[in-house]
């Protein structure tokens, strides 16, 4: 996969790609991250990329020209159109299932602004898709173009060695992830599960898909709105309700 990232402080990357498995992924050759300070393209000849914005107001606002230019040089020899990702505040809220569907195409292109916000044109016109970490509001979208990219990275063949890792995450199939215990069995008097040393994996299998259930009840209750639960699941919960 190859992933071009728009933005005035590249420099801000690097410590997150060249480490950990983003940097493996790179060795690799599983992806290859390019980072482009959009700034050289701007035809300001004070290099500005930003501007007031028409009818006033507070902050100033990116310019379209650095943006539009920046794309069509990165794109300009590709066969294929790229994903071009807009990191927004007002952009749908990232999920699994985004990087799911991310993670299944050969070029992405993320913006990251900072100031006010962007002329509205880019949006219109340019990107494919706006996404946002969250609802609150960071300095720039550097930060947000990292968890995206991680979280995609990570879901690409081969990237985590085990292949069974990414689908037992949380959110992969729609429920948060079980329990994890390793050793030793017995910590200061605090006991791993009897269940998980009994080598028995149906009962394993079965305790810890009852688990990532009950957390989720627990802990994200609006997840289980759109989850197909299973006769065995239901009773598993009416248990949970009625302890």
């Amino acid at each position: 996969m190859k992933i071009d990232i728009l933005t005035l402080f590249p420099e801000m990357f690097e410590g997150v790609f060249n480490n950990s498995i983003l940097k493996k992924a790179q060795e690799a050759g599983t992806f290859q991250p390019e980072f482009i300070n959009f700034r050289n393209y701007t035809l300001n000849k004070h290099k500005k990329v930003d501007d007031y914005p028409y009818g006033g107001g507070a902050g100033m606002v990116l310019t379209p020209q650095p943006i539009f230019d920046a794309v069509e040089d990165i794109t300009k020899n590709t066969g294929n159109k790229p994903r071009i990702i807009l990191m927004c505040p007002q952009g749908e809220t990232h999920t699994q299932e985004k990087a799911l569907e991310l993670a299944e195409e050969d070029h992405l292109i993320f913006i990251c602004g900072h100031y006010e916000g962007y002329d509205e044109r880019i949006r219109q016109h340019l990107v494919t898709d706006e996404i946002s970490i969250g609802d609150y509001v960071l300095t720039g979208g550097e930060l947000g173009a990292m968890v995206v990219i991680d979280s995609v990275v990570r879901l690409l063949p081969g990237v985590l060695g085990n292949e069974e890792s990414a689908p037992e995450d949380s959110f992969s199939h729609g429920l948060l992830e079980h329990p994890h215990y390793t050793r030793p069995a017995d910590f200061r008097g605090m006991k791993v599960p009897e269940v998980l040393l009994s080598g028995n994996h149906g009962k394993i299998d079965e305790w810890r898909k009852q688990q990532s259930l009950l957390r989720t009840f627990e802990r994200r209750k609006d997840l289980l709105d759109e989850y197909q639960l299973s006769k065995q699941e239901k009773e598993w919960l009416k248990n949970q309700k009625d302890t």
